[in-house]
């Protein structure tokens, strides 16, 4: 079994739980002894052997607040349910008595969670009680069993219970839905019947569909089930945050659902996969905060006397996907380069695919005391239906007629910017400035202004205190002075430091990339805010490449 493994770590962690399930099969709960032994095969360090009954009761675990206790309601820092994930990967489909199960989890004694991924496999002792024994890894790098292993889940459980398993596939908290993988479905004509990433295109025909090189990519997939009923998929995808497109692979299956067969698969960013050669020049963030402050001039000299040259394609303004628009300050779009049917369109209402309002961001950020300011939300690029990270500058801008107006344009697929991380922090940190503990809401909200992509604002007390978190809201309360980075560095009690001394400052830290669990740089911008006589450390970061 652990042969099937990519990596080492993997197949030692497979083989370890093989090993662990034939020595409860053979010696029942005297093994249960032998897996407590501190330094053994069985516990060393962040590896340790742990069992559970199917109850959800810890009969093996290192940490001594958890064995001898039913834990069938804990949840990770997500409100995935752990344990009972942990029973269901073993017990859920009639002969497959294994599975793997991801969610979020400190190492022992930490304080942070990562994404652990935890072997289990079902074993009956010569009592005849059933036991589930697991171990688990940090090192969780995706592996391709991970996804067929999913796959084969999902297969089982339509093929088991029809369209019902379809809700499960969605639920954020349940199995089927790690890290940046989820499953989806379409049927035998090619309209997507599950896509728990981008739920708006659910019911659409997506047959002719094409990633960033033009593959026809589920056209390519039909082809693999129609011919092998299972296999790899791979076709190049932008990561959200990065402006080139980077090999993503999905294993894609049969699945009988009543009297048809659909199509089920799931896609992954795996480790080390091949990145496209960039094509041509990107434009950078200060690079379109310049050209639309240039435009922002031109529509003050002119005011609407400017729209037909900034309309010309391949001009200055309008060339491929970048263009220019202008909102009125109630909302109505006045003007469109690249869709002058939409002008005269009310559009303050206006959402993307994750709820995120568009609308009120655009008339926040230009009606901001700057008047100006980043909006990053998901959205299809011209003539394409399938929605991607785009990053939009706007400025408030008056006429000549005396009236002001919002003008902006954007990139799609922007690579992440320090000017993106300061713009987020500065406005953050004049909410809180203005609100206070009122403005927590706002900076929580996931479809707000304050989160995006892998970006979000996080707000810290002068004496370390987690205030703000909206990503591992389980920190909030608890005081983080004294937590150090990769490297040993107080991150926390530096950030407060130079945040108090200069008011603003940048760090440079070393943590975890969110879903990899490879260490990189991470470089933070902190900014002081004062509220009455509460005083706030507002930040955010960015990884970088080194």
């Amino acid at each position: 079994m652990s042969d099937h493994y990519q990596y080492e770590e993997t197949r030692e962690l497979v083989g370890l739980v093989e090993d662990a399930t034939e020595l409860v099969r053979s010696k029942g709960e005297a093994a249960f002894g032998d897996f407590r032994v501190a330094g053994s095969r069985w516990r060393q360090e962040e590896t340790y052997i742990f069992v559970l009954d199917p109850k959800g009761n810890m009969l093996v675990h290192p940490d001594p607040g958890m064995e001898g206790k039913n834990e069938l309601d804990l949840k990770d820092v997500n409100g995935k349910p752990i344990i009972r994930g942990l029973i269901d990967a073993a017990m859920t489909l009639p002969g497959k008595p294994e599975g793997w199960y991801h969610y979020q989890w400190p190492v022992l004694g930490g304080l942070l969670p990562r994404w652990k991924s935890s072997y289990v496999r079902l074993v009956t002792a010569p009592s005849g009680n059933r036991y589930v024994v697991g171990s688990g890894m940090y090192n969780d790098r995706m592996e391709r069993t991970f996804v067929v292993d999913a796959v084969k889940d999902a297969v089982g459980q339509i093929e088991k219970n029809g369209t019902a398993a379809f809700t499960l596939f969605h639920d954020p908290t349940g199995p089927f839905i790690a890290k940046d993988a989820y499953i989806f479905v379409f049927d035998m004509k090619g309209i997507d019947l599950v896509n728990p990433g981008f739920p708006s295109l659910e019911g659409r025909n997506l047959l002719d569909l094409k990633d960033t090189q033009g593959k026809q990519l589920i056209r390519e997939m039909f082809e693999v089930v129609q011919t092998r009923d299972s296999g790899w998929v791979d076709y190049m995808w932008p990561k959200p945050g990065e402006s080139v497109s980077t090999q993503k692979s999905a294993y894609v299956s049969k699945a009988k659902m009543g009297d048809q067969w659909v199509l089920v698969g799931c896609g992954v960013y795996l480790a080390d996969a091949p990145k496209a050669a960039p094509v041509g020049k990107k434009m950078t963030a200060p690079e379109l905060m310049a050209l639309v402050r240039d435009g922002a001039a031109v529509f003050e000299k002119h005011g609407e006397k400017a729209y037909p040259e900034l309309r010309q394609q391949g001009s200055k303004w309008f060339r491929d996907d970048t263009y220019f628009f202008v909102w009125a300050m109630d909302g109505t779009r006045v003007f469109h380069a690249a869709n002058p049917v939409g002008e005269g369109q009310r559009v303050r209402g206006m959402k993307d695919i994750l709820g995120r309002p568009i609308g009120e961001m655009i008339l926040d950020a230009g009606g901001s005391p700057s008047g100006e300011g980043w909006i990053h939300y998901m959205y299809p690029e011209p003539e394409d239906i399938f929605p991607t990270w785009k990053s939009t500058f706007v400025k408030r801008v008056t006429f000549p007629s005396g009236q002001q107006h919002i003008v902006g344009c954007g990139i799609y697929n922007m690579q992440m910017d320090r000017a993106f991380i300061e713009d987020v922090v500065s406005r953050a940190a004049t909410l809180v400035a203005e609100q206070g503990k009122d403005a927590f809401g706002q900076l929580r909200d996931r479809a707000g202004p304050f989160v995006f992509m892998d970006t979000y604002v996080f707000v810290t007390s002068p004496d370390g205190t987690e205030l703000v978190n909206p990503v591992f809201p389980s920190l909030e309360g608890k005081n983080l002075i004294d937590l150090k980075d990769l490297k040993g560095k107080p991150a926390i009690r530096d950030e407060i430091a130079a945040a108090m001394k200069e008011g603003s400052a940048w760090l440079d830290l070393y943590w975890y990339k969110p879903g990899q669990n490879t260490p990189a740089c991470k470089q933070t911008f902190v900014r002081k805010a004062q509220f009455g006589q509460d005083i706030y450390i507002v930040g955010s970061g960015i990884y970088t490449e080194e």
